[in-house]
């Protein structure tokens, strides 16, 4: 082995070799690998060895994805598929996105092909009566969301529900699968969260007589950590509390805003944020 580690560029994982021997950096997607060469663990990779049979010594790095099912079929992370002529899905991360193939007509439209040059009865307009029943099944699909349907740019935007802060306490992360972009595509959407301060005894803030604090605020505006990075504004956000039975306080109402970092002699990035404004407790934790 090599006296001196190598030197690996930003964001590639240093590692020992297959055998357990010498430092290496690790393979990146696309990356030849084998047992000796590995793949980046911390970036999800495995080596993928079917192309080179019968022998499957030497591989690709690939990402290590998680499928969906639907209807009893199971469907490739990133692979697009028609359940139905009507609408196209996606596969993203074991998340189904669907989209309508048709746009439909706006309520003050009018039907073309008028008859005697009357204009034609709005209720006739459009599909037929099986497709316009059609039109609508995929709202049966597990993957719907009744969310209210909102238009931009000719795509119907859809997301699924954000998972669960990363950390219970801290600075954490969530993410959602959303195409609401430039282009409708369906992606995966992070943002950051911050449920509970991990240095604070909230049991304390809890009234006398009373069981559950549902949320709090610290004394005074601080300023966000994030990755070694400081927000430019200090923020005063409101935290859920907790409960002296069982129960756990979870957000009930928030919404999202825009966190600016600044990081030592490396720039500055900005995040979407989870804002709170309201917790509720609840014994379904």
């Amino acid at each position: 082995c090599p006296r001196r580690k190598p030197r690996c560029p930003p964001g590639v994982s240093l590692l020992r070799d297959g055998c357990g021997c010498c430092w290496t950096c690790a393979k990146q997607a696309g990356d030849v690998c084998n047992e000796a060469d590995l793949c980046d663990p911390h970036k999800g990779l495995y080596c993928d060895y079917s192309a080179d049979r019968p022998r499957y010594e030497t591989g690709v790095c690939a990402c290590k994805s998680v499928g969906c099912e639907f209807n009893r079929v199971h469907y490739h992370n990133g692979q697009v598929f028609q359940p139905s002529p009507l609408f196209s899905c996606l596969c993203v991360s074991g998340a189904i996105g669907c989209t309508p193939l048709f746009i439909p007509k706006l309520a003050d439209s009018h039907c073309s092909g008028a008859k005697g040059g009357k204009k034609s009865d709005q209720s006739n307009c459009g599909l037929g009566p099986i497709q316009q029943q059609l039109s609508t099944s995929y709202k049966t699909m597990p993957a719907y969301r009744n969310l209210p349907l909102i238009w931009k740019r000719k795509c119907l935007v859809q997301a699924t529900k954000w998972s669960p802060c990363s950390r219970t306490c801290g600075m954490g992360i969530s993410d959602r699968v959303t195409n609401e972009n430039s282009n409708c595509e369906m992606r995966k959407e992070k943002r950051l969260c911050y449920i509970q301060p991990c240095d604070s005894n909230i049991s304390k803030r809890i009234p006398k007589g009373k069981t559950c604090q549902p949320t709090f605020q610290l004394h005074k505006a601080e300023k966000f950590v994030f990755s070694g990075c400081s927000s430019t504004q200090s923020y005063k956000p409101t935290f859920c509390g907790v409960c002296l039975d069982k129960r756990c306080c979870v957000p009930n109402k928030s919404k999202m805003i825009t966190v600016q970092f600044d990081c030592p002699n490396e720039g500055s990035f900005k995040w979407k944020m989870l804002w709170i404004t309201s917790c509720v407790c609840q014994r379904n934790c």
